[in-house]
């Protein structure tokens, strides 16, 4: 939050020269991947499967430092590999589909922290890290939703992550063919994953189940917007469609995603209670309402005021989420121990 702080041109309260410059990774690779290994790590059960979640973390606070980038970049790619091994163990632990799928996108930010290590800039790593992110969730909503989206679903899912993985590396050889192919598969993966999720039935449930239908369904629609950026525009490496396709699937769909399963996931991994309350509501809709100002007005209409602005309440939205479930969190802690 503090180097969107400075990609915005605002105040930020810690200046840190390269900050700005390893943002995206920082993003995908230190902080969704730590928390999504840290998942997997939980579910693996065996102390070895949490080497994977402490490398990428601690590489993650590596790229803040004075000390040499490489270092930070190598323990990434390193906790990155330890990852790959924690799906190859749940994988010959039970040979399931959502674990193959997750396992590619594994894969991915893999081969995303080696292309960095190597040289390569993170602008043109986007959909390695896109790739990453979509698959990881994907196989997930596999996971929590198998029976509602059919006995066929594990088979076709692998073969739309596989055209994706084929777009990824089109996309980095061949940026101009590659990128609409990347466009045809992302839209073609997230057409599927919301045509067939449960979520089109339980948003109109009630409570918790209509907050995480809410998030999914509006998540699905950015992965969408990112998906036809990259098929009629070709790649996006700068400029407003970098912006867009960068926020569209990072907080677009990534954080919403997040919102969506944090009541579900984080009390299984922490160990603690996270009850759902209404009030989670207002940065979930704060970080879509955000995001259509900051896309639409700001990099589609080209208004700088609303893109400055769009992009302070996408801050506003992810800390006061992070606040508010901190505080149920605890809330729920004391409710407990009386």
């Amino acid at each position: 939050m503090d180097a969107a702080l400075i990609l915005l041109d605002l105040p930020a309260p810690v200046r840190i020269d390269r900050l700005p410059q390893v943002h995206g990774v920082l993003l995908v690779l230190g902080f969704v991947g730590t928390l999504v290994a840290l998942e997997r790590a939980v579910a693996l059960r065996r102390p070895a499967g949490f080497l994977a979640p402490a490398l990428l973390g601690l590489g993650g606070l590596l790229l803040l430092t004075p000390l040499p980038l490489r270092l930070g970049q190598t323990v990434q790619l390193l906790g990155a590999a330890a990852f790959v091994g924690v799906y190859a163990s749940l994988w010959r632990r039970q040979r399931d589909h959502a674990v193959l799928v997750q396992a590619l996108g594994a894969v991915l930010a893999g081969g995303a922290a080696i292309l960095w290590l190597g040289g390569v800039p993170v602008p043109l790593l986007l959909p390695w890290l896109v790739g990453f992110v979509v698959l990881t969730i994907g196989g997930e909503r596999l996971e929590l939703a198998r029976l509602a989206m059919g006995p066929g679903a594990g088979p076709t899912l692998v073969l739309l992550a596989a055209c994706l993985l084929a777009g990824v590396v089109a996309a980095l050889l061949w940026p101009a063919p590659g990128s609409a192919l990347l466009g045809v598969a992302l839209l073609a993966l997230v057409g599927w994953l919301a045509a067939h999720d449960v979520a089109w039935r339980t948003i109109h449930a009630q409570g918790l189940t209509r907050f995480m239908a809410a998030c999914m369904l509006a998540g699905y629609f950015w992965l969408g917007v990112a998906g036809m950026i990259w098929l009629l525009g070709g790649a996006a490496t700068t400029g407003v469609r970098y912006d867009a396709v960068v926020h569209a699937v990072f907080l677009g769909f990534t954080i919403s995603m997040i919102m969506a399963h944090a009541p579900v996931i984080l009390p299984a991994v922490l160990r603690r209670p996270l009850p759902y309350h209404p009030v989670l509501v207002v940065p979930a809709v704060l970080l879509h309402v955000s995001l259509v100002v900051r896309l639409w007005l700001g990099d589609a209409l080209g208004h700088e005021v609303a893109w400055r602005w769009g992009g302070v309440l996408n801050i506003v939205a992810v800390v006061s989420f992070l606040v508010l479930a901190a505080g149920s969190v605890v809330v729920a802690a004391r409710t407990a121990g009386r």
